[in-house]
């Protein structure tokens, strides 16, 4: 089906960001998608502090943004707006790096206070960056969120419900826009 980069903005190796992120790749891996995960956090921050283009990690980043189909951006919100970590890499790729993507806006926090960060903090910048459809995204509080001693994640049901929505979603929309290309190809072939 389609090439999905989850890309998790959380600075920190134990977060339910990442966590929650990783969970929903398994959902898109079940539904046919490639699925290829970036935690931002393993980006050498010399890179990204120093604004180093040519990096070998932000130009993979780059070639990871530029061969996905579809996008889903998480991250956790800090004093309302998304992580400065996502905003370091995000000034660091092409201006339109999301051009053609469907991009899956998600974003964690205590309070419900925070839930309007995907839509007036994160949501402008994919728009600016060309996203051609960015699904309505999902907020989750991190209550809602637990992780067992084993590593295991559990999300609380009305929360999990939710996220399987904006996720089954999100690969509707991918394999809607992923398919329009391939069977223009398979007319332009038969034209041929």
């Amino acid at each position: 089906m389609a090439t999905v980069l989850s890309v998790s903005g959380s600075p920190s190796a134990t977060s339910r960001t990442a966590r929650l992120l990783r969970h929903l790749d398994r959902r898109l891996t079940a539904q046919g998608h490639e699925v290829i995960p970036l935690d931002v956090r393993t980006v050498p921050a010399e890179a990204l502090l120093g604004a180093d283009f040519r990096h070998p990690a932000i130009v993979a980043a780059a070639e990871w943004f530029e061969r996905a189909d579809g996008v889903v951006i998480g991250t956790p919100v800090y004093k309302a707006a998304y992580s400065g970590l996502l905003k370091a890499l995000l000034d660091l790729l092409p201006q339109y790096a999301l051009t053609g993507k469907t991009v899956l806006p998600l974003a964690t926090g205590g309070t419900t206070a925070h839930v309007l960060a995907i839509d007036y903090a994160l949501r402008p910048v994919l728009s600016s960056m060309g996203a051609a459809h960015i699904v309505p995204g999902w907020f989750t509080l991190d209550k809602d969120i637990t992780v067992g001693a084993d590593g295991t994640l559990t999300v609380a049901p009305g929360s999990a419900e939710a996220l399987a929505q904006v996720v089954d979603q999100f690969s509707h929309a991918l394999a809607s826009r992923t398919a329009l290309p391939a069977a223009a190809r398979a007319h332009s072939a038969r034209v041929a």
